[in-house]
């Protein structure tokens, strides 16, 4: 199976899978940005600090059955992407902070280390959450919060037609493979006739998308949440201890604790 067949089966995949816990998207959604927010707030050299916001990622990798080995292979390319962002911070800050073990360690080496880390642990989270309640559950969610529905359905729709988008590259790829056979790739003088042609099939593919979904009865609002429905106790109380957790976590040092405590 192609890389192209591979993504398309892993969107479906997204889709597919639905959470059957009683807690409700929203609060999820509540909780990832709390931790996103509290990650990003950490000092450019508290890499011990941020070391404690990893217990989320932790107990909700461990209780909700997740891959975390599988989730940094699908986002491996972003991660490349944040890695080397945060190691441009080692030709900038040459100070030393401290030395481990007769080693210098600058300021440098410790805010590339505490940026990658902010990335990963945000990146990780947001697919922690698309995994649990798909981009349904994010837009529930979000009308749940009180986004216009307009906003909402476009990113619906976007996230819908991106599978189509991907269907339309490979049937292309596999009719111009067989045009040139032992070719790998698409020779540079053809991209621009192929990306035109990409954007012409896929208008095409767009209005019949559109005409169908006309035919079902739409009329502007992808997603209807009923009016009046109030959150869950369980829901609740999930947003609360998990507040009261990062709240812990950004001002009290654990793991610095834990290594003096091992250490004395």
């Amino acid at each position: 199976m192609d890389r192209l067949q591979e993504a398309i089966a892993a969107l479906h995949a997204v889709d597919a899978r639905r959470s059957e816990s009683r807690i409700d998207p929203a609060a999820r959604l509540i909780v990832c940005m709390a931790f996103s927010l509290t990650t990003v707030s950490f000092g450019k050299y508290d890499f011990c600090g941020l070391m404690g916001m990893s217990l989320f990622l932790v107990i909700t990798a461990i209780w909700e059955n997740i891959s975390v080995w599988k989730g940094l292979c699908r986002l491996r390319y972003i991660l490349a992407a944040v890695a080397l962002l945060g190691s441009a911070n080692l030709f900038y800050d040459r100070n030393v902070i401290f030395y481990l073990g007769g080693l210098p360690v600058t300021g440098g080496l410790l805010s590339a280390l505490t940026l990658c880390s902010k990335g990963i642990f945000t990146v990780l989270a947001a697919y922690f959450l698309l995994y649990l309640i798909g981009m349904p559950g994010i837009c529930r969610a979000l009308r749940r919060l009180g986004i216009p529905g307009g906003a909402v359905t476009v990113l619906l729709l976007t996230w819908r037609y991106l599978i189509v988008l991907l269907k339309e590259v490979r049937r292309m790829w596999q009719a111009y493979g067989m045009r040139a056979p032992g070719q790998r790739g698409v020779r540079m003088r053809a991209w621009g006739s192929f990306a035109g042609l990409l954007l012409l099939r896929s208008m095409d593919r767009a209005e019949t998308v559109y005409q169908s979904m006309l035919l079902r009865g739409y009329d502007g609002e992808a997603l209807r949440e009923p009016a009046g429905r109030a959150a869950s106790g369980r829901s609740i109380l999930y947003v609360a201890a998990w507040l009261c957790v990062f709240i812990f976590l950004r001002w009290i040092p654990l793991f610095r604790l834990a290594g003096r405590l091992f250490l004395s």
